[in-house]
């Protein structure tokens, strides 16, 4: 028996997100079906990030174990032909049998891309969130710089969240518009609560169309409290970019 690392890629627009929901098309379905029918024995995947409907990945993280022969770093290759083409695997290794993804030390890099324009671009529509205000750039870069640190972002958190410990440590924040007119807010840290990066973005476009002032990003963080914040934005501008593991 071996446990097996994916590292996996996925447009998440036809999808109810990552994990297994009764009747209803995921990602993590779609990879048991394709390992089990690949290796000929039953698979469960056990995922470290679990997107939300319409959220995408260059680089979520999963794995599992086998009783197969096949050489690991062979999988992914294989697996890749059982798979629909808006999944695909990036990479598979052989990892130590108690590797798990979501208990080992991780950095995690999200982006949301806002579409900033007069007249929507429909080939974004499915990879960014349109927004048809201008929006002030150097002010949004202003608030995201007040987030960085270690905090408590229970303004940031869903209610419907079941932790507890809502204190999490953001490493960086970028806010950058390029010459498209697309806007992106890069958020690195060492974990995330649930619609946490949507509700900082839309925190942050309410920022920058002046309905929150850059400065009350400090008051938001001490209300711990959700309505405090801004609207949570629409997952499609949300992308889970990659998950660094110390080994």
């Amino acid at each position: 028996m071996k446990r097996v690392r994916l590292v996996v890629a996925y447009d998440g627009t036809h999808y109810h997100g990552w994990q297994i929901q009764p009747g209803k098309v995921t990602i993590e379905s779609r990879l048991n079906e394709a390992l089990t029918s690949l290796l000929g024995e039953p698979v469960q995947v056990i995922g470290a990030s679990r997107t939300d409907s319409g959220v995408h990945a260059r680089g979520n993280v999963a794995v599992f174990d086998t009783s197969h022969r096949m050489p690991a770093d062979r999988i992914c290759m294989a697996l890749n032909q059982r798979l629909p083409e808006d999944i695909r695997v990036q990479s598979s290794e052989e990892v130590d049998p108690d590797w798990h993804p979501r208990k080992c030390r991780c950095v995690k890099t999200y982006e949301y891309r806002i579409l900033n324009r007069r007249i929507e671009m429909p080939m974004q529509r499915f990879y960014s969130h349109f927004c048809y205000f201008n929006l002030d750039l150097e002010k949004m870069q202003k608030a995201a710089g007040l987030l960085v640190g270690e905090h408590d972002f229970k303004s940031f958190c869903s209610v419907r969240t079941q932790v507890t410990d809502t204190v999490r440590t953001i490493y960086s924040i970028e806010v950058k518009r390029d010459e498209e007119d697309m806007i992106g807010i890069r958020v690195t840290g060492n974990g995330f609560l649930y619609n946490m990066v949507r509700i900082i973005a839309g925190t942050l476009m309410a920022v920058g169309m002046g309905q929150i002032a850059p400065e009350d990003m400090g008051a938001i963080l001490e209300a711990r409290d959700r309505r405090a914040a801004g609207p949570t934005a629409p997952a499609r501008g949300l992308t889970l970019i990659q998950m660094e593991y110390d080994g």
